[in-house]
């Protein structure tokens, strides 16, 4: 036989194996003769010297091979690289049931019921749930590597000293060491002084099995022995500092792995991103990698301003790294509890995967606490299997599939135990479960939380936008805009209507309300008096889609409530505008940072305040025929609370309230005292409320209560567009009531109704004066009475004057 074509560079050889010369005898044709008649005759031709008369084939001679000419064929070249390396297509899990004996001592117990929520049952749980499952194979299974519905074991061991001092301090290691020869009440005293850990004989061989259970499983990942890995590990470890344990957590096995694979795989484990979905700050991870460029570590946890495990202000959003890991931290701080699917993957699509595919590790690891599941009591949110299942997929398509998933929190044996279940599926390319059907929008929190995220790390992460607008000045040198807009405001109505600043002297409102309460000059008389409370005027903004930048010809504003104040005034009205702010004024005025609006409680309460100081020294004493009260917003709320608390208010006084409520709770007249009220309320009240509004949802039972007063259904679901829907309505019930009240009193003295809603009035009143200049001027009557001002720009604290410090 000839030798092998040596394959080179791309060419052409002969292929002469097979090829017989002619008149040759192939000896396979002799042995193979009898099996030959009628299969080959393609293949196989009598010589022509051979056939009898009629043609056919002579029995007794020889076939063989017609001769057939070499041809030549194209060789590829050789690749220019090595073969692409095929992992396993197993999933790899780790599980020692040694790991069960760290437990609480039964002397530490305050009853046989009581269980500390770190239960040794939680690893046991998981496991027993992927048997139960088909995923794990049982010991009374034929091994069988082809299998590829099973999971592949990966063996733990005990992690070495010098593996856990790659992270942690000598005198840490030992002091865990020395656990194994302690008595039942040493321990309890060495666990009692610190934070929220207890202790065990067997708790230093525990931890050891669980930093080198996620050892294993990360470096078989790496290597490519399986294509990704769970490690079922406690003692969890992601609040372990370099030299101490706490929080549940002894030696913390994640950076313990990432530190071992860095090591051992230099060149291929270079990069490592670390995903937290525990619903706790992994505060040990952060501080280890804090300094680290290689190391990604991106929390998502429950953060509520400190007052949530660990309680610590390194949990926010404004601790980024440093160093040489500036920009390498990345935290997700939820605000509050109740966080479920809609938020976490809302976080994963907006920060973590755009940041995650830009840093592009070589390894991923998540740090899989289970306690933000639906069900955790510690954990309060309602995160459901799928959600976990989803989140797992999206971080599959990073590092070429390299992940490796190890356990940490998650105390509900049933929730843990399924959303690990539905982990490991994805883990093995089976799809995710659906989300639930009903599945929400992100909560209101959890978009702004998100916002402030990537305004945060817009400046170190290209993928993220919009990035944060560098101002380039001092903070002293800054002023909000919502205070020169409300200065502005007063000037325009002072100088269209001679509206002047009213005085509010009254402790927790004024510092807030300046500039934001004016009044027509003579409100005070025999007029009919609109007070209209509302929330400041709104702006439309476009920010440029790459900076962020906002810049003033792109800001428009949208300030429906002067239309209605022209109107009032053009039709006799006397006219109190307040504008009621959405953040009580900043005590640090420099500040530049963002800043959330005060709740809805907090204006309603702020506007029930300022609405009963007004009542009394304002409107109360003094000559108005009639008064209405206009809320729109936040605002109207507080107006309701005036008339429940304040029986002035709906004896002699208001005339009618008019509302709008678009996104606020719709509140409910009260008062102990008169089972009356919910009618009168009724009867004297037009209350618009959005189309999308939950008053309107046909799950309600029952239809509104009359103490709500009457509703009146919006097409349209924001402030502006409803009053500019309904202004005809509200303007047509106001001249109504205004002719009425005039039709009623046309015949009666003028003298006689001098006295408004008191004969006389109890304080005096402010008699209002215009000089030549078209300027007010104002005398009180009474010492009650607050003196009225006059606006002007020349207030200290005014923004248009207002000079440095």
């Amino acid at each position: 036989m000839d030798e092998d074509h040596v394959m080179g560079e791309a060419g052409t050889a002969a292929i002469r194996n097979g090829d017989h010369v002619r008149g040759t005898v192939d000896p396979t044709m002799v042995s193979l003769n009898a099996h030959l008649k009628g299969k080959y005759t393609t293949e196989i031709s009598p010589s022509p010297s051979t056939t009898t008369q009629d043609g056919i084939p002579d029995q007794d001679m020889i076939y063989t091979r017609p001769h057939r000419v070499a041809q030549g064929v194209m060789i590829p070249p050789a690749p220019k690289f090595a073969p692409l390396p095929y992992a396993s297509s197993r999933t790899g899990v780790v599980y020692d049931a040694r790991m069960r004996f760290h437990c609480e001592p039964q002397s530490m117990m305050v009853g046989d019921d009581d269980i500390h929520p770190e239960d040794p049952r939680r690893i046991h749980e998981i496991f027993q749930e992927l048997r139960e499952a088909g995923l794990i194979q049982g010991s009374d299974e034929l091994d069988d590597v082809n299998t590829e519905s099973k999971c592949w074991r990966i063996q733990a061991r005990s992690a070495t000293r010098g593996e856990v001092l790659l992270v942690h301090t000598q005198e840490h290691y030992e002091f865990i060491e020395s656990l194994q020869g302690k008595s039942e009440q040493e321990l309890f005293d060495l666990s009692d002084v610190r934070d929220s850990i207890y202790f065990h004989n067997s708790t230093f061989e525990c931890a050891r099995l669980a930093a080198g259970g996620a050892i294993e499983a990360c470096r078989a990942v790496v290597r490519g022995d399986v294509r990704n890995a769970l490690a079922i590990i406690r003692p969890p470890g992601h609040h372990a500092e370099c030299g101490e344990a706490s929080g549940f957590c002894i030696f913390n096995n994640v950076p313990i792995a990432t530190r071992v694979c860095q090591n051992d795989f230099p060149e291929q484990c270079r990069k490592v991103l670390i995903l937290d979905w525990d619903v706790h700050h992994g505060n040990g991870i952060q501080h280890i990698f804090y300094e680290d460029p290689n190391v990604l570590y991106i929390s998502l946890h429950v953060y509520r301003d400190k007052q949530f495990y660990p309680n610590l202000p390194d949990g926010n959003l404004d601790y980024c790294g440093q160093g040489p890991g500036l920009g390498k931290n990345v935290n997700i701080p939820w605000a509050e509890h109740g966080m479920g699917d809609a938020e976490y993957l809302y976080a994963f699509q907006e920060v973590v995967v755009p940041i995650a595919t830009e840093f592009d590790p070589d390894l991923v690891i998540i740090s899989a606490g289970f306690d933000a599941a639906e069900g955790d009591m510690l954990g309060g949110c309602h995160v459901s299997p799928a959600g976990y299942a989803h989140m797992t997929h999206m971080l599959m398509r990073l590092a070429k599939g390299k992940i490796a998933v190890c356990l940490e929190g998650g105390y509900n044996l049933r929730s843990i135990a399924r959303s690990a279940l539905a982990v490991t599926r994805t883990l093995m390319l089976q799809p995710p479960d659906r989300l639930a059907e009903d599945l929400g929008p992100p909560a209101e929190s959890a978009i702004r939380t998100i916002a402030q995220v990537k305004q945060q790390q817009s400046r170190y992460w290209k993928s993220i936008y919009p990035k944060k607008p560098d101002t380039g000045v001092a903070p002293d040198a800054t002023l909000r805009l919502h205070e020169v807009i409300r200065e502005w405001q007063a000037k325009l109505l002072s100088e269209a209507h001679q509206m002047i600043p009213l005085a509010i002297r009254k402790s927790g409102i004024t510092q807030t309300f300046e500039y934001n309460v004016l009044a027509t000059p003579r409100f005070t008389e025999r007029h009919p008096l609109l007070v209209i409370f509302h929330d400041p005027p709104e702006i439309m903004n476009r920010p440029d889609p790459i900076t962020g930048k906002v810049e003033l010809h792109n800001i428009w504003l949208t300030d429906m409530i002067k239309k209605y104040i022209d109107w009032a005034i053009t039709e006799g009205f006397q006219v109190i505008d307040v504008n009621v702010p959405k953040v009580v004024t900043v005590e640090d005025e420099n500040e530049t940072d963002f800043q959330t609006s005060d709740s809805a409680d907090a204006r309603a309460t702020q506007t029930r305040m300022l609405a009963n100081y007004l009542w009394e020294n304002y409107i109360e004493p003094h000559d108005a025929t009639q008064v209405f009260f206009l809320g729109i917003g936040a605002p109207y709320s507080g107006l309701v609370d005036l008339l429940s608390m304040n029986e002035n208010t709906t004896e002699e006084g208001i005339s009618h309230v008019i509302g709008f409520i678009a996104d606020t709770a719709l509140p409910s007249i009260k008062r102990a005292t008169n089972d009356f009220i919910p009618g009168w309320f009724y009867e004297h009240s037009m209350i618009f409320v959005a189309h999308d509004h939950n008053a309107w949802d046909p799950a309600r039972v029952r239809k509104p209560s009359r103490r709500r007063g009457k509703l009146r259904k919006s097409s349209h679901r924001t402030l502006n567009s409803m009053l500019e829907e309904h202004f005809a309505e509200v303007t047509e019930l106001l001249v109504t009531k205004k002719r009425e009240y005039d039709e009623e009193h046309s015949s009666e003295n003028t003298e006689e109704e001098s006295n408004g809603f008191k004969s006389p009035p109890p304080f005096g009143g402010v008699r209002m004066a215009i000089d030549t200049g078209g300027r007010s001027s104002a005398t009180p009557l009474s010492p009650r009475a607050p003196q009225l001002g006059l606006f002007s720009t020349q207030s200290p604290r005014s923004p248009m004057k207002r000079g440095p410090p």
